[in-house]
């Protein structure tokens, strides 16, 4: 069975992003992925600094995450736009996730041959579009294959039901049809 890790660029208290997230692995748990769904507010790690890793290794969390990524065929991520790019949060993350532990560690263990679906929501007016252009970047710079489709929801502070739902039935199907999209890649690779 298809392994799908689904999580957001934000440890927000009812973040926007993570709402959209879950959409989305609805509709690859829909279309028979198993999907596991973090809260990044659970995987709170220092900035990364190579002098701390140094002296202190790999902060627990990171390892926790790192794993979670190791052990998922794809990653279904949503990011929060903060001046035209993604999160820190989840730059830091994903870096942290990025360091060998051990040597003879294959590089970019956690990522390569990984397969991802990336979207966002934000309160502007084109929904943290300009981020995803910098997160398909680096995810196809660490080794990840982004999906060509992403979503965008603008408005997010109008744009959901207060059971997570999106309003715009469009959008809806949109971020659902993607996260099918991701599980339906993912099978025809691992047939």
């Amino acid at each position: 069975m298809v392994k799908i890790l689904a999580f957001a660029g934000s440890a927000r208290k009812n973040s926007f992003n993570q709402q959209l997230v879950t959409i989305a692995a609805s509709g690859a748990k829909a279309a028979g992925a198993e999907v596991t769904i973090l809260d990044m507010a659970d995987f709170d790690m220092p900035l990364y600094n190579a002098d701390n890793e140094a002296s202190e290794g790999m902060p627990e969390k990171a390892r926790a995450f790192k794993q979670l990524l190791i052990e998922h065929d794809g990653f279904l991520i949503a990011s929060p736009e903060y001046n035209s790019a993604f999160s820190p949060l989840l730059k830091n993350v994903l870096d942290w996730a990025s360091r060998a532990e051990a040597a003879g560690e294959p590089p970019l263990v956690a990522y390569k041959g990984k397969f991802a679906a990336i979207m966002a929501t934000s309160p502007g007016a084109i929904g943290g579009l300009r981020g995803l252009v910098f997160l398909r970047m680096l995810l196809a710079n660490i080794g990840v294959t982004v999906l060509p489709n992403q979503r965008a929801v603008p408005f997010a502070l109008q744009a959901f039901n207060t059971d997570g739902t999106l309003i715009v039935e469009a959008d809806q199907c949109a971020v659902l049809a993607l996260g099918a999209e991701l599980a339906n890649t993912l099978a025809r690779l691992k047939a």
